[in-house]
């Protein structure tokens, strides 16, 4: 299954936040991986989604602590990961990322390459390509 959303503005993120929540829980998987260069959006598209999921903390990107942990509007965890500075797939072992991945809790992974070899064969994928000053398009690739 894939899902293209065309976002033509800032304005129009929340809308599509909430069409890629829906893919997501519609697919019922925990893992999704956001792909994009530099300055693609990625954390933006993260801080929509999660405020579509209820979350009242301040979403920001995890570059420098690797991971950040929300509550969404029932209480659950949401794991935000920013492997973009990392070191090595070692690094991302002691910080337990692999536990992270198997809680069953939803985790949106920035920069996933980084770490292919730790995540799981099922997994949704988000690419993220800029079209615009201000326009993206999102790709969702189911990778079951």
């Amino acid at each position: 299954m894939s899902l293209t959303i065309d976002i033509p503005s800032l304005a129009a993120l929340p809308e599509a936040a909430q069409q890629l929540k829906a893919a997501i829980e519609a697919a019922d998987c925990a893992i999704v991986l956001l792909e994009g260069e530099m300055g693609a959006g990625k954390t933006t598209l993260t801080r929509a989604l999660c405020a579509a999921l209820g979350v009242h903390d301040e979403v920001s990107s995890p570059t420098f602590s690797l991971v950040n942990e929300y509550r969404s509007a029932q209480g659950r965890p949401i794991y935000h990961f920013d492997f973009y500075r990392i070191d090595s797939v070692d690094e991302a072992l002691r910080i337990g990322a692999p536990e992270y991945f198997d809680s069953g809790y939803l985790c949106l992974i920035e920069w996933p390459s980084r770490i292919e070899p730790l995540l799981p064969p099922r997994r949704l994928l988000l690419n993220l390509e800029v079209t615009g000053p201000e326009a993206r398009r999102v790709e969702l690739i189911i990778n079951n």
